[in-house]
């Protein structure tokens, strides 16, 4: 398997480290070999929480700059920041709805308009995911299961050799129990939009 580096930001409370983590075990339990890291940073209080999966025998699990193969980002402005450690040929996958932070809502900045944004991302990158995931979670029956809805898209752009089975189990393993069905039905509404 060519090697691969993923990956996954957004802001505290969206799931981002959990995404990351299932996809890891996934990856696992499919014999790959696999680096997982986390950055928290101000996670609990909305701030930005990255994480990192490594296939393949990467051995560093730090992505520098022009370095990720996919990215797979829960926020549109987590987008815009982490597009310098993207290349042309970056898969990028994006949440569209904005986590609106504090300073906005203070009326101390302002949101930046993000259909511009996304509109440029697509003209800079050759593949490029940009979706409401948050209504896709609404509809599986939670507005947390957005990373799950992300985690779908990515399997089923075909990217990450890992089947979509696989995750399944695995969500089924590591998800609570309560939460299992609404983020099975979320990882399919994902998997649709690949």
């Amino acid at each position: 398997m060519k090697s691969m580096r993923i990956l996954f930001t957004g802001v505290g409370g969206q799931g981002t480290l959990l995404a990351s983590r299932l996809l890891g075990e996934a990856a696992m339990a499919q014999g790959m070999e696999v680096k997982i890291s986390e950055v928290h940073g101000m996670a609990q209080r909305g701030g930005v929480v990255e994480s990192t999966v490594m296939l393949g025998g990467i051995e560093s699990p730090i992505i520098s700059e022009g370095q990720a193969n996919i990215m797979v980002s829960f926020e549109p402005l987590e987008t815009l920041r982490a597009l310098n450690r993207c290349n042309r040929d970056t898969a990028i996958i994006t949440n569209i709805t904005p986590v609106i932070p504090f300073t906005v809502k203070l009326g101390q900045s302002e949101y930046p308009d993000i259909s511009q944004w996304m509109d440029f991302v697509s003209t800079q990158f050759k593949m490029v995911y940009a979706f409401d995931a948050e209504s896709l979670a609404r509809e599986a029956g939670t507005s947390k299961a957005v990373n799950i809805v992300l985690l779908g898209t990515l399997i089923g752009t075909g990217r990450v050799p890992i089947s979509a089975d696989i995750i399944e189990n695995t969500i089924r393993e590591k998800v609570k129990p309560g939460f299992v069905d609404a983020n099975l039905k979320a990882f399919e509404l994902g998997l649709q939009q690949a």
